[in-house]
Order: structure tokens, then C-alpha cells, then sequence
């Protein structure tokens, strides 16, 4: 099934309604990764808060199958329906929430996942060809500031006190924690590894990490299948393993960012904790 051609037919149908500034296509659709198991991500900007029966209007007319279906939360609405056995999640926003959350990330460098989820969603977003607003606001977050580059940086620099356990948790057998721990590492690295790229985080989990390390050009060599090992590997291995690739992008933030020292992160990072004696 063509998902582009079927969103872009559904773009027409939300913006027919003249409360609506801009809608676009997000997600694995607009980056053309999308596979077997995708659905369509449809993001709305409103002028004003949405009505019951102005969200539900288009869900009718594509006589689709609701799942969910959310009130206002966080700044957002967001439902969820099948049309023609295509899964499509929706969420609505005020405009002018979208151009706070624009000025929190682009001029105030904020480092909420969640707030750069926004901008990527935007950034790589497939709308209308007539679409004046959506330009307007790709033009707002086509640049990545070098401060929020740092800050990412800085902000995910320590691995954390659970990784300098890692001897114990492997001689205990304590998998669960173990994986945990590992899991917290890769999502630090992952979010230094955006920053260096000037790159805004596409999930906060990092759901098609290899899609994304692969537009990426400062990265360790092979880090996709480094990262994929890691979890696929003896326990043993994928600690060894992990602290490598971690003195690797250290290496890598040196190199791009000589401004930040990070011996002594490097040495809190890598610390073991000892044998009692």
C-alpha cells in the first residue's frame, strides 16, 4: 500500500477546514522509512481550539474506526482511527503553542525531547504544496543552534553511578537492572550523538535508530552494528563492548567540541566500582 499517496489525500480533507493553519505528514511516512507495520502520523495546527465535531469530521468522511480519542492534555488533543485498515494518529495543536515551543528549543535552547520531537516532526514534514504556513515554519527551525549542540552535549556527558556497577551487576546475575543500565547508556549516547549533528531527536525512545544513525555523519565507525551487538551479545561482551563505544563518541565530542573538557566525565563514567577487600 502507497501510505504517501493515501496521507496526502487525507491532508486535503483536514484542510478544508478554515480553522486549521497547516496540516502535514510526520513520522516513518515523511522520512520514507515507513514499512509493513507503519501508520500514518497526521499533525494539525489549529488558529483556535478544535471542536468535538471538528475532529471527528474527517474521521467520517474516511469512515474510519476510532480507537482512541483523546481530550486536551499537555497542549495537545490526539485521537487515533483506522480507515481502510490503515492506522492513523492524530495530534492537534494550537499554532501558537508550536511557535512557544519553537522559540524554547531554537532561542532558549531547551533540551526536552519531547519539544524537539515538535521540530523534527516539522523539519521533516511533507505538506500541501500551496502550503504558505507550514514554509514559514520550516524556515523557523532549519537552523540547529550551536548553544542547544552543547547543551545536549553537556547534559548526557555522564553515563551515570548504575554503569560504574556493571562488574557487580554481571557477577550477580541482575539481567534485568543490567539491561536497564545499558538501555540508559544508549539513550545518553543516542542524544549526544543527535546534538553533534544538529539533528532534533525524532522520539524520545529513538524508535529507527538505525534509520537515523544512518543520516548522521559524526558517529563512531559501524555504530549501528555496535549498538545492535550489544544487546545481542553474551552479557560480557556487550559491557566490554559498551564502554568502548563510549570512550568512542567521548573521542568524537573532543574532536567537534574541544571547548568541553571531558577527561574527568570520562574517568567518572568508566569508574569501577571495587571488590570490597
Amino acid at each position: 500500500m502507497n501510505l504517501s499517496k493515501k496521507a496526502k489525500a487525507i491532508l486535503n480533507i483536514y484542510k478544508s477546514n478554515p480553522n486549521i493553519d497547516t496540516v502535514f505528514i510526520g513520522g516513518s511516512v515523511s522520512r520514507d522509512w515507513q514499512d509493513a507495520y507503519s501508520d500514518i502520523e497526521i499533525f494539525v495546527f489549529w488558529r483556535k481550539a478544535p471542536t468535538v465535531e471538528e475532529r471527528k469530521n474527517p474521521i467520517v468522511l474516511l469512515g474510519g474506526e476510532i480507537i482512541d480519542f483523546f481530550p486536551y492534555e499537555d497542549e495537545e488533543w490526539s485521537e487515533t482511527y483506522i480507515s481502510k485498515g490503515v492506522k492513523l494518529e492524530i495530534s492537534n495543536f494550537l499554532t501558537e503553542t508550536i511557535n512557544k515551543v519553537i522559540e524554547d528549543v531554537v532561542l532558549s535552547f531547551d533540551t526536552n525531547p519531547v519539544k524537539q520531537c515538535l521540530l523534527a516532526a516539522i523539519y521533516d514534514g511533507v505538506s500541501l504544496s500551496d502550503d504558505s504556513v507550514m514554509e514559514i515554519l520550516k524556515k523557523k527551525v532549519r537552523s540547529y543552534p550551536t548553544e542547544l549542540r552543547i547543551a545536549m552535549v553537556k547534559e548526557n556527558l555522564y553515563m551515570g553511578t548504575k554503569w560504574n556497577n556493571r562488574e557487580a551487576l554481571l557477577h550477580r546475575k541482575d539481567w534485568l537492572m543490567l539491561y536497564q543500565t545499558i538501555a540508559e547508556v544508549q539513550t545518553n549516547l543516542m542524544r549526544i550523538l543527535f546534538g553533534l549533528n544538529r539533528q532534533f531527536i525524532h522520539h524520545p525512545s529513538f524508535k529507527w535508530q538505525r534509520h537515523s544513525l544512518e543520516s548522521m555523519d559524526i558517529i563512531p565507525k559501524d555504530i549501528s552494528d555496535r549498538f545492535d551487538s550489544i544487546f545481542m551479545q553474551k552479557p560480557e561482551i556487550a559491557v566490554k563492548q559498551l564502554d568502548v563505544v563510549i570512550k568512542d563518541v567521548y573521542e568524537l565530542i573532543q574532536q567537534e567540541l574541544p571547548q568541553i573538557d571531558v577527561t574527568k566525565v570520562k574517568e567518572k563514567s568508566l569508574f569501577l566500582r571495587p571488590l570490597n577487600q
